[in-house]
């Protein structure tokens, strides 16, 4: 009668909360692969004691990062039906590796939980955009959160329909697929929302084919469907009044190299734009000059107040007159390491940036390179 009444014992310590218990199982039961649990179970890890639990013993064979793991999301190893085994059999035959699965659970370690059932209609759906099982692997070793974050099946079926219906080909939603993966998780409504809101400015700017528009915008800029339209809206006006564009410009301009801007926060664009102009009006620019340079060089606008200025300071210290960097905006590309250290090797080779071409300040390193050994050698 021990053996029960000691079992009993125990299982009241456990159900009315003593801290300190622990379970014995032999090494065959401690080690097998079960992919379903009653429950969950917490463990200390600060002083290192060994895992008991048969989950954290699984991952931790597995090669997870336990403690990041519980770090980013400890409910999971509170709920019932984990599937670790299933999933680590399922991305196997997809071809991913032992370290690309161990990598993917450590950091969204809530993708244990989808049943192979999900797991396999998901994966079937990503295809209808995705040309292999490798591109789809390569997107979950970089964002797991992509794949794993909702389980609605139908609503990604529903997205995957409707952006094919407005027009976007497979190749479009493939770089939303690996730009912005959120996007197939929003509501089909919010979706619709954007698209059809893109439409309508397409119209009220004149254009006749609101179909190529959004499908312009939205293969130059995959992340505007995960931003609200009242941004959008805003980016839109903002670029019109600051740049003083009619329609056919601001046309050109957000079909193109502008597009980008268009999910940015409005008060950030704002800012930097402000600052822009206020450094190049001390610079001796007029108003249209500086609407020029930006027009011509919209990234510009992604730079903060203190890499814009560093720049444009490190450029005009070497003589380098404000003229050429308008005429050069590409230079601004670079880091401000760079912008020095080839400016040094430059000068150091005889060349004249106050009088010659700037543009090698911006180009690839190989190409930058022979340049400055043909210089070298001259």
């Amino acid at each position: 009668m021990m053996a029960p009444r000691n079992l009993l014992d125990m299982r009241s310590n456990f159900l009315f909360g003593s801290r300190c218990w622990m379970i014995r199982f032999s090494s065959e039961i401690l080690f097998k692969s079960v992919s379903f649990r009653l429950f969950g179970v917490k463990c200390g890890d600060e002083d290192r004691e060994p895992l008991e639990n048969e989950l954290l013993n699984n991952l931790l064979i597995m090669g997870v990062d336990v403690d990041m793991a519980k770090k980013r999301q400890p409910g999971v190893f509170n709920r019932v039906g984990i599937n670790e085994q299933d999933l680590k059999m399922f991305l196997l035959s997809k071809g991913a590796s032992k370290e690309v699965i161990a990598s993917i659970i450590s950091r969204y370690p809530r993708a244990i939980t989808r049943t192979p059932e999900n797991l396999s209609k998901r994966w079937d759906l990503w295809r209808r955009i995705m040309t292999s099982d490798l591109e789809i692997v390569n997107i979950l070793e970089r964002s797991p959160e992509s794949f794993f974050r909702s389980n609605n099946n139908l609503n990604l079926e529903n997205n995957i329909k409707f952006l094919y219906s407005v027009g976007l080909t497979r190749k479009c939603l493939c770089r939303l697929l690996t730009n912005a993966p959120r996007t197939f998780s929003n509501s089909l409504d919010l979706n619709k929302q954007m698209v059809e809101f893109l439409q309508e400015v397409c119209l009220s700017l004149g254009h006749s084919d609101p179909i190529d528009f959004v499908r312009k915008i939205i293969f130059k800029n995959p992340f505007i469907l995960i931003q609200s339209t009242k941004r959008v809206k805003a980016n839109i006006k903002f670029l019109q009044s600051t740049l003083n564009l009619n329609n056919e410009e601001l046309l050109v301009l957000i079909c193109g190299p502008g597009a980008e801007i268009l999910d940015l926060s409005n008060d950030y664009a704002k800012r930097n734009y402000a600052n822009i102009k206020e450094k190049l009006f001390l610079l001796g620019c007029t108003e249209k000059e500086v609407q020029k340079f930006v027009l011509s060089y919209p990234d510009v606008i992604f730079l903060g107040e203190k890499k814009f200025n560093d720049k444009i300071d490190c450029l005009i210290e070497e003589k380098i007159s404000i003229s050429k960097i308008i005429e050069n905006p590409r230079i601004l590309d670079s880091s401000i390491s760079t912008l020095k250290s080839r400016i040094k090797e430059l000068v150091n080779a005889g060349y004249n940036l106050s009088t010659s071409n700037i543009a090698l300040l911006s180009w690839s390193q190989k190409r930058y390179k022979a340049k400055l050994k043909k210089l070298n050698t001259c």
